[in-house]
């Protein structure tokens, strides 16, 4: 009889939590069981592992063989302890060194050939193994974006290099991304300047916007030019927002060259589509937007039960899944933008088109996005169509680089005074980055009372005055910010 084991981990929310592999190869009919609670796709991991580790030239025991994935009551999924279980088996076996296994924690999924593939969450793992002092040793494939801060990482390609002991650390360059898309610019906007201008002040203060016009007005297309005049990620969002995709399966090299992430899902989303959910659970398209940028095109259109439970990461900036086995916190801070026609034919309100929709479809349609999500929303702006002679006229207008260069100096100046934008700003600290005058405040009050503003109302509206504050390089909140704000908050007509 001879035992081994082999530490891993696997992906529970966006957190790797620390397993042991242990192997146990004995006397008895030919068998091999893997308990701990696996799942279907790690219970496929004795075909796998049989196949690899005969292809590689090894010798598959004729025996008993039991693999319990410690602890026991944490449910176990994915393909990720397929390299776990191989060493396990090999060192068991004395067909490896013990120095392997001691050593290291592995991640990895092994092809028939014997080949080492990536899974998803590899940089969860990476944290993991970097939190318990230790190499992590897996695929070649993920080294490029594994070269993270006070980790060493051992990329092996195929099982069959462990005969030679522990692979030597690499770490491949990462490939060139962009840091902002260099395919789009507000340059090639024509007019809508007072939407361009809300945009901005969206984008230094970190605020939600809701864009609302007739069909081909522009909404579409000035909501994906707002990235470009985000600034870069920094190093901790650089590494939050890429946990988040790699724990999806998505590439996140993009988000640790400092892409901030742009999310668009098609209005028929579910649920668990836009806020995360599913058997493992993974994160929604509100997760994958964390510090970048939500778009919700036809907004209306979204399931209202998709929409409402968005309320809470626009509150708080993380969603709360809660199971039967417990509770699952997945990061979400993100700019909302959505865009939506003002009735279902699209032209209520146009000066040159008639509306066709029956008496109280209007209001009916607007009302699908609900109170208290538009309470949630800072900013909301009509989008008219432009003008035919406008459009074809020669001329840009201000380009994204100035633009973000503006945004960047008001997210320098919100650090130096208060240590966040003015969009996580609340109560006291609020009040304080505010510094209004008498007449502001009674500016404030007059305005409350008269539309009506709840105190969200009233907090988001002091936050978007702080933001066109900061834009317009001023210390305190005058009338002016006050009555632009309030401008953002109430719709023409509506």
């Amino acid at each position: 009889m001879a035992q081994c084991t082999v530490r891993t981990a696997t992906v529970v929310g966006v957190e790797a939590v620390p397993v042991d592999t242990e192997v146990d190869v004995g006397a008895g009919l030919p068998t091999f069981a893997i308990v701990g609670l696996p799942d279907l796709a790690v219970q496929e991991a004795r075909e796998r592992v049989r196949s690899a580790v005969r292809a590689a030239g090894y010798d598959v025991p004729n025996a008993r063989v039991v693999v319990n994935l410690a602890p026991g009551p944490l449910r176990k999924h994915g393909t990720g302890f397929d390299l776990a279980i191989a060493l396990g088996l090999l060192t068991a076996t004395r067909q490896l060194p013990t120095t392997i296994a001691d050593s290291c924690v592995c991640v990895g999924e092994l092809s028939l050939d014997g080949s080492v593939r990536a899974v998803p969450g590899m940089l969860a793992h990476a944290l993991a193994a970097r939190s318990q002092g230790r190499p992590l040793l897996g695929p070649a494939e993920a080294a490029a974006s594994l070269a993270i801060e006070g980790l060493e990482y051992l990329p092996i390609a195929h099982i069959a290099q462990l005969r030679t002991g522990v692979p030597e650390t690499g770490r491949p360059p990462r490939r060139s991304v962009p840091t902002v898309p260099n395919d789009l610019d507000f340059a090639d906007v024509v007019g809508h300047e007072l939407a361009k201008r809300a945009l901005l002040v969206a984008a230094a203060g970190g605020h939600n916007v809701l864009l609302i016009g007739p069909p081909g007005a522009g909404k579409t297309m000035l909501a994906r030019r707002l990235p470009t005049i985000l600034p870069a990620l920094d190093d901790t969002e650089r590494l939050e927002t890429a946990l988040v995709h790699s724990v999806a399966g998505l590439d996140d090299v993009p988000a640790l060259a400092g892409v901030r992430p742009f999310r668009a899902p098609h209005h028929s989303a579910s649920i668990a589509g836009l806020v995360g959910g599913g058997s493992p659970p993974r994160p929604g398209e509100a997760s994958l937007a964390h510090n970048g940028v939500l778009f919700l095109d036809e907004m209306p259109e979204f399931g209202p039960a998709a929409l409402q439970a968005l309320r809470q990461p626009l509150e708080d900036g993380t969603m709360t899944l809660v199971r039967a086995e417990g509770r699952l916190r997945f990061p979400a801070r993100f700019s909302l933008v959505g865009a939506a026609n003002p009735c279902p034919c699209g032209f209520s309100g146009d000066p040159d088109r008639a509306c066709t929709c029956a008496p109280g479809a209007v209001e009916r349609y607007q009302g699908r996005i609900g109170g208290p999500l538009m309470d949630r929303i800072d900013i909301v702006i009509d989008v008219a169509r432009i003008d035919p002679a406008l459009m074809l006229r020669d001329g840009r207008g201000e380009c994204s680089a100035s633009l973000r260069n503006t945004v960047a100096l008001c997210r320098e100046r919100a650090l130096d005074r208060d240590g966040g934008p003015p969009a996580s700003l609340r109560g006291a600290e609020l009040l304080a980055a505010c510094a209004m005058r008498d007449s502001a405040r009674r500016f404030l009050e007059e305005a409350a009372r008269t539309k009506h503003l709840s105190g969200r109302g009233v907090t988001r509206l002091l936050r978007v005055a702080r933001t066109c504050a900061d834009v317009a390089g001023e210390a305190a909140v005058g009338l002016d910010h006050l009555s632009e704000a309030l401008g953002y908050r109430a719709r023409e007509g509506g």
